[in-house]
């Protein structure tokens, strides 16, 4: 008979591991409710060993959260080939998913963050939350940067009218927006939410487009681009089968 012999971890292997640990039981119950104990269990240490790796379950949670913030980023990542249109829906997919995936982190990422205590079991001063709502929103401002310019790229614009970036901006606060919602009750199915999603930067542009000519220029670009099953012209059908009965309407 053999005896396994646990290899020993070095201190950022071990420090990674606690926070893909962690990451994994904020992502699956609020983090308020996770204890450090429950990490230790989890990761097959002692609760001291934690606290030797990090301070407190505040530095464990911001750990965990720049690893969201930075695998969050990355779903917005596309290669630039092929209709803007399949491309967004597939990166509306991966925007998705991770929120099915994450949805207790992502909700708590996004609203700035829960109350951790700094410690075992104490709460965190004054001092400390601020600069924990702080983390928070520098992380939070880092995905939606990583995405702005990800789409910027996407369509091909390195200097951005006033118009465009409103539009980009906003179509990237709905998606937050939109994911939030979605996770009470995940009462849409998901596929129609990320197409959904798609034709709503396509409607915000469209509206941009009818104030203004370069928005305009942008967007018979991309529609030029886009075939008969792209889900922009997916949404152009929808929206003239409705034009009869809204013509009717507001006769």
């Amino acid at each position: 008979m053999t005896t396994g012999v646990r290899r020993r971890m070095g201190v950022e292997e071990r420090r990674q591991q606690l926070i893909g640990v962690a990451l994994d039981l904020f992502s699956h119950r609020s983090p308020d409710d996770v204890s450090i104990d429950e990490i230790a269990a989890a990761a097959g240490i002692s609760r001291p060993l934690v606290y030797h790796y990090f301070p407190g379950k505040l530095s464990l949670y911001e750990a965990a959260l720049r690893r969201a913030a930075e695998e969050l980023a990355e779903r917005f990542v596309e290669p630039h080939e092929g209709p803007l249109g399949a491309r967004l829906l597939r990166v509306t997919g991966r925007f998705l998913s991770f929120v099915d995936e994450h949805g207790p982190g992502f909700s708590a990422l996004m609203r700035g963050g829960p109350a951790v205590s700094a410690g075992g079991g104490c709460a965190v001063g004054p001092g400390t939350a601020s600069a924990s709502a702080s983390t928070t929103n520098a992380l939070i401002d880092s995905v939606r940067q990583a995405a702005y310019d990800q789409i910027l790229a996407h369509l091909k614009v390195t200097e951005p009218s006033a118009r465009l970036e409103l539009v980009v901006r906003s179509w990237i606060s709905l998606a937050e927006s939109t994911a939030l919602l979605w996770l009470d009750g995940r009462r849409v199915p998901r596929a129609e939410l990320e197409l959904q999603l798609v034709h709503d930067f396509a409607a915000l542009t469209a509206v941009s487009a009818a104030y203004d000519e370069e928005m305009a220029a942008l967007l018979r670009g991309i529609l030029a681009e886009e075939p008969a099953d792209g889900p922009f012209a997916d949404l152009v059908g929808r929206l003239l089968a409705l034009a009869p009965q809204a013509a009717d309407d507001l006769r």
